[in-house]
């Protein structure tokens, strides 16, 4: 694990090339200080990976949808963390208790690293393994009957919805997310012995989920107190990572 602190405009440029681009920018949303999107910042990335997971809002990213694409990325699919609370920014809006990952990708998909997670157990709700002839895939699902045969290990495809307890009265960063959340979009994107970069660190919880999931990752942080909490809380233990 490595920890920068800085303007990550002037260090990500500078660190090489990475197998996966991990990042929860400011949405610029509210008026707060620290709530300032860092203009540029998707181009920066894209000269250094071809995979990114991007946490956000929808506002967020329709908003700035311009500068993803002016950099190359494309979409391929996204995440919802579900959380047991939320914001009321507004009285006359749905109280918001989601955010987005949005996984973005340059070039073609097949030169990306995708592994999406698999987890125990068999899919009740999945027809394909009720009824796996070709002739019962329903014709609104197009190529699908293209797709890889399912492997039957007694596991099935992780759900795109994670839901996990929001950080609240516990965080030590205003936008903290529990590392349940980031920990699934790790090995989608990434291979096992592959390497991260973390843009803006915040409160360090996706460099916490890299190591929990026994990957390298480099984090940057321009807020200097909050590089000294990642510090502390990084060090409470380390994983011996083979080479």
């Amino acid at each position: 694990m490595t920890l920068y602190h800085g303007d990550m405009r002037e260090i990500l440029p500078a660190l090489g090339t990475v197998d996966l681009v991990l990042a929860d920018p400011p949405y610029a949303e509210t008026a707060l200080a620290w709530d300032r999107w860092p203009d540029g910042w998707p181009t920066i990335a894209a000269e250094v990976t071809r995979s990114m997971w991007c946490f956000g809002s929808m506002r967020m990213f329709l908003a700035r949808h311009g500068e993803f694409a002016a950099a190359g990325w494309k979409l391929s699919q996204d995440i919802v963390w579900e959380k047991h609370n939320g914001s009321g920014f507004a009285a006359d809006r749905f109280k918001r208790v989601h955010e987005h990952a949005l996984h973005w990708y340059r070039g073609d998909w097949s030169g990306v690293h995708h592994d999406t997670p698999r987890i125990p157990g068999a899919d009740p709700t999945d027809r394909y393994q009720r009824r796996p002839r070709a002739a019962d895939r329903t014709a609104h699902a197009g190529s699908i009957a293209a797709a890889p045969p399912r492997p039957k290990d007694g596991t099935r495809l992780a759900r795109s919805v994670i839901r996990a307890q929001s950080m609240r009265g516990r965080a030590i960063h205003p936008t903290e997310k529990p590392v349940a959340v980031p920990l699934p979009p790790l090995p989608a994107g990434r291979p096992p012995r592959g390497t991260v970069h973390d843009p803006v660190a915040g409160s360090g919880s996706r460099l916490a989920a890299a190591r929990q999931s026994g990957r390298r990752a480099i984090g940057i942080e321009a807020d200097e107190a909050y590089c000294e909490a990642i510090a502390g809380r990084l060090a409470q233990g380390a994983l011996d990572i083979p080479a």
